[in-house]
Order: structure tokens, then sequence, then C-alpha cells
């Protein structure tokens, strides 16, 4: 297939208009190429052809079910796309949103509904529309849940003495986070191990220490009771004569 230019008076005829509907057509079709591109790329082809040798109609056929093709591929995407917009209802999100400046800032939030304008899909947080193209993560509940533990965890370790400190009188509080910790689900001990090692290090030194507290006192009760003469051998009395 040929491609002309139209001349009069041995100009071209409006041959910018030309140049650029077609370099259009073509750049949008390298790049995505949206049901509008393939149009203007059929409609340039028609209005420009040679009419020595023009388009045959097998041709045209092939064209037209390529577009049909095209279009089906484009109603599946954007389908695909709403559920997948429609699914993070509920989800607490990260967005990477990208200002007029040209800075990148990041936005953490709730989804609470989605919207569809002009096209494209945007998600509602905070009373802020943002763009899905800007969805940078989506955050499990249950991950969320053992940040929050595994944060509070760190807030108890840091108001227990240091290892050289810890007395008997902590003894009951010590107790209370070793049944805290150990009542957590697997998972949410690996994020605490995970992100504050050193809290579950603390956590280990100050229950070996403790139990070496607890040792000693039991130690120095006993030496009190062989002192005393509690649980020892009676003195034999001498019998009077």
């Amino acid at each position: 297939m040929s491609i002309i230019i139209p001349v009069k008076d041995g100009k071209v005829v409006n041959e910018t208009a030309s140049a650029d509907s077609l370099s259009q057509a073509t750049k949008s079709s390298n790049s995505a190429l949206d049901k509008e591109a393939f149009l203007q790329l059929l409609v340039a082809q028609m209005k420009y052809q040679d009419p020595l040798e023009p388009t045959s109609n097998t041709e045209y056929i092939s064209q037209l079910a390529t577009f049909s093709s095209l279009e089906e591929m484009q109603n599946l995407n954007a389908s695909m796309e709403s559920q997948q917009a429609a699914n993070l209802i509920g989800k607490t999100v990260i967005m990477k949103v990208t200002s007029t400046t040209g800075a990148s800032n990041v936005v953490q939030g709730r989804v609470d509904y989605i919207v569809k304008e002009r096209g494209k899909l945007y998600l509602s947080i905070d009373d802020n529309l943002y763009s899905l193209d800007d969805l940078d993560r989506v955050i499990d509940d249950e991950y969320l849940d053992a940040i929050s533990i595994a944060d509070d965890f760190k807030k108890v370790m840091d108001e227990l003495p240091d290892v050289n400190k810890l007395t008997l009188k902590d003894k009951d509080d010590l107790e209370i986070v070793r049944k805290a910790y150990n009542s957590l689900t697997t998972y949410q001990q690996q994020i605490i191990e995970k992100y504050y090692p050193s809290s579950v290090k603390k956590l280990q030194e100050l229950l070996a220490e403790m139990k070496k507290l607890d040792q000693t006192t039991d130690d120095e009760v006993e030496d009190d009771k062989d002192d005393s003469g509690e649980g020892g051998d009676k003195t034999e009395e001498t019998p009077k004569e």
C-alpha cells in the first residue's frame, strides 16, 4: 500500500497538518495504541492512499478485526483495573504522589471508596483523591496489628530497668511482660524480633538475671535456717545421776 500527499497547483496541500496527524497517530501507536490512535491511523490511511494502488478489502477487514481485538483487550483491562481498585476499599495503602513541583510525597491511609473520573480511577484517602497509578503498596491488617504490638512491647521494655539494676521488686512486672510476650502469635513475635531485636534480648537477659536473684534468695533462706538450728539434729541431754 502507498500513501500519498495531496498536491494542488504544484504545492502540497496542508502538508504540516497531514504530517502532524500521521506523526501523532504513529507516536500514539508506538507508546500505547488505544482506540482513538488506531482510528486516526485507519482514517489517515484511507484518506491518503494511492488511488492507483488502493488498499484491498481483505486488508481493511484484517485491520478492523485487529481494532475489535484491541477494544476487547482494553475493556478487559479496564474491568480488571476497576476490580483491583474495588478490592482496595477498607485496606491500608501507601501512595507515592508526585507534586507539580516534582517533589515526591508518601501518603499512607485507609481507602474509603473509589471514584472514576474521565476514565481514570481514584482512591479516596482521608477525603482526598489519589490516582490508582500512584499506588505503591498495600499493607495487610495483620501486619499493622503486629507492628502496633511491637511498638507497645518496645515501650514496656524501655520502662524496665537494665540488667545491672534489676531487683526482686521488679519480679511481678517482669512476669507480666513474660506472659504477655508468650501469649503472642508466632507471627507477632517474629515482627518484634525483626524490628526490635534488642528489646527481645533485654527480656531474655532480665529473665535470666531474675532467676539468679531468686536462686540467691533461696540459698540465703536455707543458710538462715541452718544457722538457727531449724531442721537440724537435736542435742542429746545429759541424763541426771
